[in-house]
């Protein structure tokens, strides 16, 4: 399945727009974590995930709680599609 180059979250399908929203405001989670949060089928988060991957605004780390299991979390490219109001208060944060 591949996109094009131009392809960003607003082009992706529901569920990978949830699964976003779930890493924004949980913070890194694992697939079993982000079924759970969501309520999407395993299968459906696992696709999702690939695609926020495949924009790149979404990375996989190891869970060292669990090594069998990854840990995904947003990256500094998915600020720029985070809500308003979270986004203003980690830029203020910041400085």
């Amino acid at each position: 399945m591949a996109g094009s180059d131009e392809e960003s979250l607003d082009d992706l399908p529901p569920s990978a727009k949830l699964v976003f929203k779930v890493l924004e405001y949980n913070g890194p989670l694992t697939q079993k974590g982000i079924v759970e949060e969501s309520m999407l089928s395993a299968r459906t988060v696992r696709y999702a995930l690939e695609r926020l991957e495949g924009i790149g605004i979404v990375d996989e780390d190891v869970y060292f709680a669990d090594a069998r299991q990854n840990l995904y979390q947003l990256n500094e490219t998915a600020d720029e599609f985070k809500s308003g109001d979270e986004a203003d208060a980690e830029a203020c944060a910041a400085e």
